[in-house]
């Protein structure tokens, strides 16, 4: 049966206008997205399938373009499509976290650095740039390593706080196996980053690691 075929309230357009997008499933959002189905295959049968393919809907987001558009009912446009879409939300949730912001709330800030880094499928070492006040200068990306790890060097995250003018760091990396618990060698580049800003009256206020799941080293007392 054709989706134009459901009862009213059953389409994902309009249950989508009718009860708000949060009240539709993985299938029925991505059957927006599709637009369209196959021949005999609605575009809720279809996103079914596809999210069956995949395992998840963050893993069919996150694929490669080979990936994507190696499945049936996917393609090129598709995919650019789904770029842009991806990118709108990211300028959205950076717009969180904009200069001249004071991060009062350690939550917000995790919140926003989840958002940047979840998804990488490398690694990526970044830093927020904060001034005397705690209002945000800038996000900065410094360093893109592999997926086993990215080489962080201390000299260059100082020069870039002092182009800055930073007064405080906070410092972020995710890990893309999705586990957050920090590593040996977290920890000790956490210490080898502060004493190098110290030493130029910088203060490092935490390290978020970001998974599944985030870890501050100031919640575990790590800093």
């Amino acid at each position: 049966m054709a989706i134009t075929d459901w009862p009213s309230d059953e389409r994902p357009r309009e249950k989508l206008l009718l009860k708000g997008a949060p009240s539709l499933s993985d299938a029925e959002l991505l059957a927006i997205f599709l637009r369209t189905g196959l021949p005999g295959i609605s575009a809720v049968d279809l996103s079914r399938d596809l999210l069956t393919s995949f395992g998840s809907l963050r893993k069919l987001l996150t694929a490669s373009r080979e990936e994507f558009c190696r499945q049936r009912g996917l393609g090129n446009a598709k995919y650019a499509l789904l770029q842009a879409v991806l990118e709108m939300s990211s300028r959205h949730y950076s717009e969180s976290l904009k200069r001249d912001d004071c991060l009062t709330s350690p939550a917000d800030t995790m919140a926003y650095l989840h958002r940047q880094l979840r998804d990488r499928q490398h690694e990526v070492f970044a830093c927020v740039m904060l001034d005397n006040r705690n209002r945000v200068i800038a996000f900065r990306e410094m360093f893109r390593g592999t997926i086993d790890g990215a080489s962080v060097y201390p000299r260059e995250v100082v020069k870039q706080a002092l182009a800055d003018n930073a007064a405080g760091v906070i410092l972020a990396h995710n890990h893309p196996s999705g586990i957050a618990e920090p590593s040996q060698a977290d920890i000790q580049i956490t210490e080898r980053l502060k004493k190098a800003l110290a030493l130029v009256d910088i203060r490092v206020l935490d390290h978020v690691i970001i998974g599944d799941e985030t870890t501050s080293f100031s919640e575990r007392g790590l800093i």
